[in-house]
């Protein structure tokens, strides 16, 4: 669990990025968890973007991602959320005491 500081810490490392993931018609689906998984390996920190095409909204999907406890969902944004999860081997993002 993030404490808020460090909740702060990621939202503004996050600002700059683009959404790497959009979740469309086809909802939050096994390819799509294991598209999300893949690029929370390689960046850590993510930006997702919900389309109106998707069957679920925001709120849904992210209740449906923070019910993997690896990941922490980080800010919602409209349709947009920020997540993060530590490399396991090679943490790039230092998050603050």
């Amino acid at each position: 669990m993030l404490t808020g500081k460090q909740k702060r810490h990621l939202r503004a490392l996050a600002h700059p990025l683009k959404p790497v993931v959009q979740i469309g018609k086809s909802g939050l689906n096994l390819g799509m968890q294991k598209q999300i998984k893949r690029q929370l390996l390689d960046h850590e920190l993510i930006k997702i973007r919900i389309l109106e095409s998707s069957p679920l909204d925001h709120r849904q999907c992210a209740r449906e991602l923070e019910a993997d406890d690896k990941l922490e969902l980080v800010q919602v944004i409209g349709k947009t959320l920020v997540l993060f999860r530590p490399n396991p081997d090679k943490p790039t993002i230092q998050l603050p005491g």
